[in-house]
């Protein structure tokens, strides 16, 4: 499949392209994955704010603090940091590598596959707007599987995972 939703199909020894949409089992199949995907991404951030707002024990960390601190003390504007803000940086560290990872696992899944590889994190950078800053931290590899961005009917871009926030 092309970047504009297509598909090349030989016709008569001539590979043409045909609109995604030509395959209704193909293209329904795939729609059925990207709601899949935005439901599971729905409920990810619904226990997020869920957790959140449970929390009260503050002391039992994923990433070390220590570390933390340190890498903000590394920017010489930065004097004095108070005791929360590393608390409150770490769990922001860790929605953002558990949303990533999310949508990293989407992509490989849908190339039928159960070991999760750069490519797919590169994918998930591409898919997703707010990971822009990404995009040269981790190029994509050449030769290696599409990971264009789906495009809609129109051949505008299409986010089916599109970032945004649950209401409370």
């Amino acid at each position: 499949m092309d970047p504009q939703g297509h598909v090349s199909q030989p016709v008569m020894g001539v590979a043409a392209t045909v609109p995604y949409q030509a395959y209704p089992p193909l293209y329904h199949h795939h729609q059925q994955q990207q709601e899949q995907q935005q439901q599971q991404l729905q409920m990810f951030w619904a226990d997020q704010y869920r957790e959140i707002e449970q929390t009260t024990d503050f002391k039992n960390h994923s990433l070390p603090l220590a570390r933390i601190k340190k890498i903000m003390k590394a920017d010489e504007d930065v004097r004095m940091i108070a005791a929360e803000a590393p608390v409150v940086f770490a769990r922001a560290c860790e929605m953002f590598i558990l949303e990533l990872t999310h949508r990293s696992w989407a992509h490989a899944e849908e190339n039928k596959r159960r070991t999760l590889q750069k490519n797919d994190i590169a994918a998930a950078i591409t898919r997703t707007d707010v990971f822009d800053f990404l995009v040269d931290i981790v190029p994509r590899e050449e030769g290696k599987e599409d990971i264009a961005v789906p495009r809609s009917i129109t051949g505008q871009p299409a986010d089916p995972l599109s970032y945004y926030y649950v209401q409370q």
